[in-house]
């Protein structure tokens, strides 16, 4: 991808819809003139004297236990540097999506126009009554040091400069892995420290505390090693001054066991790394080139254990494996601050996090058999689900003992499962998926090439390293909207089913689909002829290995789209119709709808098809599946042909998978209502709200995720074409390109499953 198109992108992407990446909703309901009484005048007179009373009681009555403040000036932004406080917050912005994606941490971002350290610490100390916690970011050194520390003397609320401290937090934690794997002591080991600022100062002072000696460390900033008799040192470079007769970064590394580079790339050479200590540790953590490439350093010593900043190497560093969580921790204890104990704890927690074994639903986002403790995992994936409930409450337990918590937890196992569900699912749903599908991308037939959205998706795929597309249509016509919109499709195969070059291969298709066909109507001539359609070339070629799977239909009907891959690929064995499926990623988790596309009204035996399905797609994401069959009635409340419809497939399931999470007939508020359920229904198998919804009818199902789809805080994926033989998605008319980049991510998953 060109540098310049991925500009654009990101700012197409920042500008789409609603500008900008947060907002800010309501939680209490606010329809009436009720509602709105009681949310403002005169009922919010209550809580306001309240809170007068006793000021505590702000964190019961007000958002402020579940707020955080992410504040810069803009001095010291990404690698971009003293860019001023408006051109920094869409970092801010961004840090404050991640809070919530990853903890369910509402943000503010706060940009402050004021480099001045007096002038800043007043600003942030005026607005600190809004907020349960405050996380500084980007501003340059050695002013963070102060402000920090000043800030912290001066409130009496968590606050952390994550620049310093997360990077200190997740390095450390590996560092812990890495020297157990190395069966290196911390007190022993010869560390280098490249880089001065910040996060360098902080990840070596947090080296201190887990027992590392200081004339250990030797520390280098763009002038060389740090000297005691270098002149214009800061307070923080003397500390780490040293008097040992080395100036160059080649002479401080020979014979280091350990190296940490935050500072700038390409600056590390081989002969380096194969100059350092047996079983060297190298966290080359510089962005977006580390000090030295992840492939030149493993090449250069095979016992080196290596780490980066980037999510294409085994141990990536990164602070959102704790930040979210640290917050989340401290706010949930009322933390006064983040004390030296806490972030130990985190520490600990991710380390020992590490060792546990992983979970398939990590293995599989990551194209992994098994993750397994060792040099190439010494720090949890980002996408690990566990750190929230890991991390979090060693940090809140940390607090509670140090003595800094307001609030006491004492079922941290209840506060566990507490912070598991408060996630949703949000949608690491489709983070995981992504993932999985770029560590084995397939090959993907678009048939309907002639169109700017599948283009564009066919790029976006492409770039990502998601899938390997194959466009169909005329190649002129391909080439010239290419062209057109400028897009970047060198190398990507273009096949026209209908040109000269292509009638060898059309004749045999043909010849294949007659042998299929021909006892049901069609004849050679007219078989040949149907090659000549794109959705019958696109599905013969993955029938015939050619391709992994195929989309279609943003053009054209969904049965005339269907058809053709019917006729060539078919069905799955041991099934007799294929059914559409719908996922809906809401806040409350994800939820899968069947049968939203095909069958129309279903026998008792098709809706028990239908359902088993439908479990085993389920299952396909690492979800298990808890299944309500969807009607009018609850339990046999009405009678009808429908209801004894739903009845019987329910016995047919029962019968057939004895071990599946299914009941029915419900309706769909109960099936989502677990109190609902419980209160009236104590009976019901469903002891979970179901994540698997079953329609009676075609009619239901289609109007369900039609309606769901218009919701802004609902992310529709499909329809997902299950129990074919191959994997073959029909999109929908008239789709986005987000959307059909989704679907071609669920074509690689499913391509991966059926090639095992």
């Amino acid at each position: 991808m060109s540098t310049k198109r991925k500009k654009q992108e990101a700012l197409d992407y920042h500008q789409s819809g609603r500008p900008g990446k947060i907002e800010v909703v309501p939680t209490k309901k606010h329809s009436s003139q009720r509602d709105l009484a009681l949310a403002y005048s005169p009922g919010v007179a209550e809580p306001c004297i309240r809170i007068s009373e006793n000021k505590d009681e702000v964190y019961k009555y007000t958002a402020k236990s579940n707020l955080v403040a992410v504040i810069t000036n803009g001095t010291a932004v990404l690698g971009l540097g003293d860019i001023g406080p408006e051109a920094s917050k869409p970092v801010m912005e961004g840090k404050g999506l991640l809070f919530k994606i990853f903890a369910d941490i509402d943000v503010f971002d706060i940009e402050v126009d004021a480099s001045d350290v007096d002038k800043f610490v007043e600003v942030v100390k005026s607005i600190a009554p809004t907020f349960g916690g405050i996380n500084l970011e980007d501003i340059k050194a050695p002013e963070c040091f102060e402000i920090e520390k000043r800030l912290k003397e001066e409130l009496s609320i968590p606050i952390m400069h994550d620049d310093q401290h997360g990077t200190a937090i997740i390095s450390a934690a590996a560092l812990i892995n890495a020297l157990e794997i190395a069966e290196k002591e911390i007190d022993s080991v010869n560390i280098v420290v490249n880089g001065a600022g910040a996060a360098a100062m902080s990840c070596a002072k947090l080296y201190l505390s887990l027992g590392a000696k200081k004339e250990n460390i030797v520390m280098l900033d763009s002038k060389g090693v740090i000297r005691k008799d270098s002149e214009n040192l800061t307070a923080e470079k003397q500390f780490f001054a040293t008097d040992k007769t080395i100036y160059t970064l080649d002479e401080a590394i020979k014979d280091a066991d350990v190296f940490l580079g935050l500072s700038s790339g390409n600056i590390m050479s081989q002969e380096m790394v194969k100059s350092m200590a047996r079983m060297p540790i190298v966290f080359a953590l510089a962005n977006p080139d580390p000090e030295i490439s992840y492939n030149e350093a493993v090449s250069a010593r095979e016992d080196i254990i290596m780490a980066t900043g980037r999510s294409d190497h085994p141990n990536q560093v990164n602070n959102v494996l704790g930040f979210p969580y640290i917050f989340r921790g401290a706010l949930d204890v009322r933390a006064t601050c983040i004390n030296e104990e806490m972030k130990l704890a985190a520490v600990k927690s991710i380390a020992d996090l590490t060792k546990e074994l992983v979970p398939d639903t990590v293995n599989l986002a990551y194209g992994e058999k098994v993750i397994t403790f060792g040099p190439e995992y010494i720090i949890p994936k980002p996408l690990d689900s566990r750190l929230i409930s890991v991390v979090a409450p060693a940090v809140a337990k940390a607090a509670i003992d140090s003595g800094v918590a307001r609030k006491k937890i004492t079922d941290f196992e209840k506060y566990a499962q507490q912070l598991e569900k408060r996630l949703g699912l949000d949608n690491k749903l489709v983070r995981q998926i992504t993932t999985k599908a770029k560590r084995n991308p397939k090959k993907i037939v678009f048939a309907e090439a002639e169109n700017y959205k599948i283009l564009k998706a066919a790029q976006q795929v492409k770039d990502e390293g998601i899938a390997i597309p194959i466009l169909l249509g005329r190649t002129r016509k391909i080439e010239q909207l290419i062209e057109d919109n400028v897009l970047e499709l060198e190398g990507v195969e273009i096949i026209d089913p209908k040109s000269e070059e292509e009638r060898s291969r059309r004749h045999e298709f043909g010849q294949i689909l007659f042998e299929k066909r021909q006892r049901k109507g069609l004849t050679l001539f007219e078989s040949q002829k149907l090659m000549r359609e794109r959705n019958y070339f696109g599905a013969m070629m993955v029938d015939q290995g050619l391709a992994d799977a195929f989309i279609s239909g943003i053009n054209r009907n969904y049965p005339n789209t269907v058809r053709p891959a019917l006729q060539i690929i078919g069905t799955e064995e041991g099934v007799e119709k294929v059914a559409g499926m719908f996922i809906l990623n809401t806040k409350k988790g994800s939820l899968f709808l069947a049968d939203t596309t095909v069958n129309i009204d279903p026998t008792a035996e098709e809706l028990a098809n239908i359902a088993e399905l439908t479990a085993k797609a389920v299952r396909r994401f690492n979800i298990t599946p808890k299944i309500a069959l969807l009607s009018y009635s609850n339990y046999g409340s009405s009678q009808s042909a429908n209801i004894s419809k739903i009845m019987e497939a329910r016995n047919i399931i029962k019968k057939n998978n004895p071990n599946l999470i299914v009941d029915g007939e419900i309706q769909a508020d109960f099936a989502l209502n677990k109190e609902k359920r419980e209160q009236n229904f104590p009976f019901t198998d469903l002891k979970e709200n179901a994540n698997t919804l079953i329609f009676p009818n075609l009619e239901s199902g289609n109007i369900a995720y039609k309606l769901m789809q218009e919701f802004d805080d609902v992310e529709a994926i499909g329809p997902i074409l299950i129990g074919m033989k191959k994997p073959v998605h029909i999109l929908q008319l008239g789709c986005s390109v987000r959307e059909i980049v989704n679907m071609v991510t669920i074509a690689v998953i499913d391509a991966q499953v059926k090639r095992k």
